[in-house]
C-alpha cells in the first residue's frame, strides 16, 4: 500500500519517484486541472463572485488517475510548486478529488520544496502542512480581477471600438507603457550640441586624450557649445595654449557583486547576455528545475538557503583562493516594489556540478542559462572588486581652458573575475546591430603615469558634433525591470503578458525592442480616455498591495473584490451611452500628431489629396480603423490607418519589390484586408475569358516588410519547397506556409515552426526534429476499412481523439493513445465522429459541401467491443424511417432525444427527393 504524491509535471514526477522509493506513487497534474468557464457569467459578482469551474477533460483524465490511485492508499500529499499557482492547483486538485468522494478515509497533506533534491524532498515528506488558505483566497482574487477586467473590458473595446481584440488588467498597463514610449520618442526634438577633445603626450612620449571641461573660467555644461562656429572658437582657445598637468587625482573604489538572480532579473540577464527571450528563458529555467539542477526559478526573493552560501562560500575558496572569499557570508534584500521575499533566490542545488562538468548532460538554451545561474550565485558570495580611478586636470598658462582626462585601472577583479553585469541599453543594443557609440569607455581607460606640473605637448584637437538621442524603446529586459520597479504583475506573468502583446498584434518585437502598433496605440488611447484608472500604473500597483496583503491573511478577499466592483462596473456602465462619434474625435484628437506629423514645410497634413478641400480624419469601419475624407460622400478618398498610410491608399498602392527573371513578371508587396502579402503579377482572362488570380502568398508572422527582398519575396511565392528526405520513412519532407503559419510537412504529419525558424532557410536537421515532436503526438493506425484512408490518434488540447479525413472522434476517459487498435478507432469514428466543415458550409468552389450524418449514440467505453458492432449493426436501420415514416419504433427504444434525433435525420433526405419518385414510393 502506497502513497499518493501530486506533483505539476511528468519530468518533476520521474524525479520525485526516484528519490521517494516503492512505498510511493507521483502521478503529474499536468499544470491546472481546471480553469473558470471560458464564457461570460463565470465570475458572480451578484452572488459574492461565486466561480463556476469548467471542466478540462485532460484535468478530469488526470484526477480520474489520481482517484484510482488512492484507492489502495492512505495518505495524499499535494506537492505542486512553492507558489500562489502551486498553491491554487492543490486546492482544484483536492476539490475535485473530495467531490469524486475518492477522499473519504484519507490524510491530506500539503508539502513544498524550494529544490528536487532527495534532501529537499525527504524532508518535505516529513515536514507537511494543511493547504494555505490566504495563498488560496489570493489566487481567487487575481483570477476573478483577471476575469472581470477581460471579460468586461473587451466586449466594450468590440463595441465601441472596431477591430481590438482584448483588454486585460496588466496587459493593458505594459501595453501603456510601450505606447508612452513610442509617442515620447515621436514628440523628440533632437537638439544639437558639440564636445572638443585633444590629444596630449607626456615628457616620456606617452600618449593620451582629454576633453575640454572649462573655457574662459566657465565650466562647461552640455549645450555650452551648442553649434560648430562655437566650437571652433573653443578649438581656436585650446590651439593658442600651452598646457601643462594642473592636478593628478586618484581614490580606489570598491564595486560589491550583484545578488543571486529572481524571476526578474534572470530575464532581463537572459535577454542581455544570451539574447533569450522571456518565455525561453522560463522555459528553460523550467527544465532545469524539473531536473533538480536548480531552484524555484518563480520567486522575487534574493536570500539563499545558509547550507547553499555555506557550500558557495567553501567553492570559492578551493576554486579562487582565500582573497576571492569576504570575511562574512553576503546578505541581501530585494528592492522590488511588493516584493514577497518567501522563497529563495534562483541558484544551482549543488554549486559542485559546474557548467562544465555537464556538458554532456546539458546542452542548448538549458546548458547556457544554467551557466548564468551558476556564475551569478556564486559571483554573489565572492569579494568586492577594487578599481584605481584616476582623475587628471589639464590647464593652460592662459587659463583659457581646462581639459579633463579620466581612468581607471583594476586593482582587484574580486567577483569581476567570474561575472559581470551587462548594462541594460547598451547590452540589448549591441546585441541588436544597433550603433552605441564609442567602443572605449572613458573610465575604464589606463592612463599613463603623470605629476602634477607636467608639461604635455598637445597634439590633434578634434571637435565633434552630437545630437540628444530620444529615449530607448523598451526591451523585454527593461521593460520587465519597469515593470517590476512599479509593483505591477509577478515574476511568474511577465513572460506571458510580452507574448500576448505581440499575439494580439498591440506590438511588434524588432531587433529585440518592443514597437506600438497603431491597434495598440488605439486601443491605449480608448482605454485610458475612457478606463484611465483601470490602466493606471499607480492603481494596478495598489491592487498588487491588497493581494499581497490577502495572501498574508491581512485582509479578506471577497471585501477586495467588492470595493473594485462598485467602482469598476459604475465606469462601463458609463460607456453604454458612449457615441461611436466621441470615440472616434477622442482618438482622432489624442492620435493626430502621430497620425498626421508635421511635414515640415507649412503645409496642411490633414489637407485630402483627392479633392484638395476636405479634412482627413479617423474613421471606424467594420474592419477597424481608416482615414477618409470630411468631404465623404462626395470624396470617397481612404487610406489605412497609421504613418505611411498615404503611400498604401485602398484600391491602389503597392511596392514593387523588382522583376521575376523567370517569368518578367513585377513582384509586388501589398496590403489586403487580412494584412500584407507578395503578388506575382497582375489579375487576367483565360483562353475562356474567365478572370484569373495572379499567385500570391501572405507574409509570416514576425517577418519584417522594410527588410522584405526580391529574393525572398520570390521565396514565398515559390513554397511549398522540399527541403529533404526523410530518413526515418524515405519520404519528401517540404515546407509551406498555411492557415496557421509556416509549417513543416512529411506525409500526413504537420508541425508549425518555431518563432525563430525561417521557413525559407530552414534545414533537414531541424526539420526532423520537428516532425519527430509531431509523431510523438501521432499514431498511425492504418488504412480505414471502407476508403483506405489512414486513420490517427492525435493529442489534441482537450485529450487524445481519432481521425479518418475529416471526421474526428474523441476517445473515451481513461483510454491511452497507445491502446486502441484501428478496429476500435473505427467503431468510435462511426458511432462519435463529427464532421469538422459545419453542416450546409461553403467550400472554396462556392458550393455546399454535404450535411453531415447525425452521429448515433456512442459507446461508453472501447472495451465493450460486442455493444459497439450492435451500435454500428443498427446504422443502416437507421435510414428506414426515410422509406417507412411508420417504422420509429426501434428509435423510441433508444430514448426520445435519440428519437427525435432520428426523426429529423430521417425527414431530410425524403424532402430532397424529385416529386416523381416520392409518388412512386407512395
Amino acid at each position: 500500500m502506497s502513497d499518493v504524491v501530486v506533483v505539476e509535471s511528468p519530468a518533476k514526477a520521474k524525479t520525485i519517484e526516484k528519490y521517494l522509493g516503492r512505498d510511493f506513487t507521483v502521478l503529474a497534474s499536468f499544470g491546472h486541472v481546471r480553469d473558470l468557464e471560458e464564457k461570460d457569467g463565470a465570475v458572480l459578482p451578484d452572488q459574492d463572485f461565486a466561480m463556476v469551474w469548467g471542466k478540462d477533460p485532460r484535468g478530469e483524465q488526470q484526477v480520474a488517475k489520481i482517484a484510482g490511485a488512492l484507492k489502495g492508499a492512505k495518505r495524499l500529499f499535494l506537492a505542486t510548486d512553492p507558489d500562489r499557482e502551486g498553491e491554487a492547483i492543490s486546492w482544484h486538485v483536492k476539490d475535485m478529488l473530495a467531490a469524486r468522494g475518492a477522499l473519504r478515509g484519507k490524510d491530506v497533506q500539503r508539502i513544498t520544496f524550494n529544490e528536487i533534491t532527495k534532501r529537499a524532498v525527504q524532508y518535505a515528506v516529513a515536514h507537511p502542512r494543511e493547504l494555505d488558505v490566504p495563498l488560496i483566497d489570493a489566487y481567487l482574487a487575481r483570477r476573478a480581477l483577471d476575469y472581470l477586467v477581460g471579460y468586461t473590458l473587451s466586449p466594450v473595446l468590440w463595441r465601441k471600438l472596431p477591430g481590438s481584440r482584448s483588454a486585460g488588467r496588466v496587459q493593458s498597463v505594459a501595453l501603456r507603457l510601450i505606447c508612452e514610449r513610442e509617442a515620447e520618442i515621436e514628440a523628440f526634438k533632437p537638439r544639437e550640441y558639440w564636445t572638443v577633445e585633444a590629444r596630449f603626450a607626456t615628457p616620456a612620449g606617452a600618449p593620451f586624450s582629454a576633453r575640454l571641461t572649462h573655457l574662459d573660467g566657465k565650466k562647461l555644461d552640455q549645450f555650452d557649445l551648442p553649434d560648430e562656429p562655437s566650437a571652433q572658437r573653443a578649438v581656436a582657445a585650446i590651439m593658442a595654449g600651452r598646457f601643462s598637468v594642473a592636478s593628478v587625482e586618484k581614490k580606489r573604489v570598491r564595486r560589491n557583486p550583484p545578488p543571486p538572480f529572481m524571476t526578474s532579473t534572470l530575464q532581463m540577464e537572459a535577454s542581455r547576455k544570451l539574447g533569450m527571450g522571456a518565455q525561453a528563458a522560463m522555459r528553460a529555467a523550467q527544465q532545469l528545475y524539473e531536473a533538480g539542477h536548480i531552484t524555484y526559478m518563480r520567486t522575487d526573493g534574493v536570500t539563499m538557503a545558509r547550507e547553499a552560501v555555506a557550500a558557495i562560500r567553501d567553492h570559492v575558496k578551493s576554486a579562487f583562493g582565500g582573497d576571492y572569499l569576504p570575511a562574512a557570508p553576503r546578505e541581501y534584500v530585494s528592492k522590488a516594489k511588493n516584493a514577497q521575499e518567501a522563497h529563495e533566490a534562483i541558484r544551482p542545488t549543488d554549486v559542485t556540478r559546474t557548467p562544465e562538468s555537464l556538458v554532456g548532460e546539458l546542452e542548448g538554451a538549458q546548458a547556457r542559462l544554467y551557466e548564468l545561474v551558476w556564475k551569478r550565485a556564486v559571483a554573489s558570495q565572492m569579494a568586492n572588486a577594487e578599481l584605481d580611478q584616476t582623475a587628471i586636470d589639464i590647464g593652460d598658462a592662459a587659463g583659457r581652458a581646462r581639459l579633463r582626462a579620466t581612468g581607471s585601472v583594476v586593482a582587484f577583479d574580486g567577483f569581476l573575475k567570474l561575472y559581470r553585469e551587462d548594462e541594460d541599453d547598451r547590452a540589448a543594443d549591441a546585441r541588436a546591430g544597433i550603433a552605441t557609440g564609442s567602443a572605449e569607455d572613458e573610465d575604464s581607460r589606463i592612463l599613463p603615469p603623470m605629476r602634477d606640473k607636467d608639461p604635455l605637448k598637445r597634439g590633434e584637437v578634434t571637435p565633434s558634433q552630437h545630437f540628444t538621442q530620444p529615449p530607448p524603446r523598451y526591451s523585454e529586459a527593461t521593460l520587465v525591470k519597469r515593470l517590476e520597479e512599479l509593483g505591477i504583475g509577478r515574476p511568474s506573468t511577465y513572460a506571458s503578458i510580452l507574448q500576448r502583446l505581440q499575439d494580439l498584434k498591440y506590438v511588434t518585437l524588432e531587433k529585440r525592442r518592443f514597437i506600438a502598433q497603431d491597434l495598440g496605440r488605439m486601443v491605449t488611447t480608448f482605454l485610458v480616455r475612457f478606463f484611465e484608472r483601470y490602466v493606471n500604473t499607480g492603481f494596478t500597483s495598489a491592487m498588487e498591495e491588497q493581494l499581497d496583503e490577502i495572501s498574508e491573511g491581512h485582509i479578506e478577499w471577497r471585501a477586495v473584490m467588492r470595493a473594485f466592483w462598485e467602482e469598476f462596473s459604475k465606469a462601463v456602465e458609463a460607456t453604454k451611452d458612449l457615441m461611436i462619434r466621441d470615440v472616434i474625435d477622442a482618438l482622432d484628437e489624442d492620435l493626430g500628431p502621430h497620425v498626421f506629423p508635421d511635414r515640415g514645410d507649412g503645409s496642411d497634413p490633414r489637407l485630402c489629396p483627392k479633392c484638395g478641400s476636405g479634412r482627413l480624419g479617423l474613421r471606424l469601419g467594420k474592419g477597424g480603423a481608416f482615414i477618409g475624407c470630411s468631404n465623404y460622400p462626395e470624396c470617397r478618398y481612404t487610406r489605412p490607418f497609421g504613418v505611411g498610410g498615404e503611400d498604401q491608399e485602398k484600391g491602389g498602392g503597392e511596392q514593387e519589390l523588382g522583376t521575376d527573371p523567370a517569368t518578367g513578371l513585377p513582384v509586388t508587396l501589398r496590403r489586403g484586408p487580412y494584412g500584407l502579402y507578395v503578388q506575382l503579377g497582375e489579375p487576367g482572362v483565360d483562353a475562356k475569358g474567365k478572370p484569373t488570380k495572379p499567385p500570391r502568398t501572405s507574409l509570416p508572422n514576425g517577418m519584417n516588410p522594410e527588410s522584405l527582398t526580391l529574393e525572398r519575396a520570390l521565396g514565398l511565392l515559390s513554397l511549398p519547397r522540399p527541403i529533404g528526405i526523410d530518413p526515418e520513412t524515405g519520404e519528401e519532407i517540404t515546407a509551406g506556409l498555411g492557415r496557421f503559419g509556416p509549417y513543416v510537412r512529411c506525409g500526413s504529419i504537420f508541425k508549425s515552426l518555431d518563432r525563430d525558424d525561417d521557413v525559407l532557410t530552414i534545414g533537414i536537421n531541424r526539420a526532423v526534429a520537428l516532425l519527430a515532436d509531431a509523431r510523438s503526438r501521432v499514431r498511425e493506425l492504418g488504412g480505414h476499412p471502407k476508403d483506405g484512408q489512414p486513420v490517427a490518434i492525435k493529442k489534441g488540447r482537450f485529450g487524445p481523439y481519432a481521425q479518418h479525413g475529416k471526421t474526428i472522434a474523441n476517445l473515451p476517459r481513461g483510454v491511452e493513445m497507445e491502446a486502441i487498435t484501428l478496429a476500435e478507432a473505427v467503431t468510435l469514428l462511426a458511432e462519435k465522429g463529427k464532421v469538422l466543415a459545419p453542416r450546409g458550409a461553403k467550400g472554396r468552389n462556392g458550393k455546399a459541401r454535404p450535411a453531415a450524418a447525425a452521429p448515433a449514440t456512442p459507446a461508453k467505453t472501447v472495451a465493450k467491443k460486442a455493444p459497439a458492432k450492435k451500435a454500428a449493426a443498427r446504422k443502416p436501420a437507421a435510414k428506414a424511417p426515410a422509406r417507412k415514416p411508420a417504422a420509429a419504433k426501434p428509435a423510441k427504444a433508444a430514448g426520445p432525444k435519440a428519437a427525435a434525433s432520428k426523426a429529423s435525420v430521417a425527414k431530410k433526405p425524403a424532402a430532397k427527393k424529385p416529386a416523381a419518385k416520392a409518388k412512386a414510393k407512395r
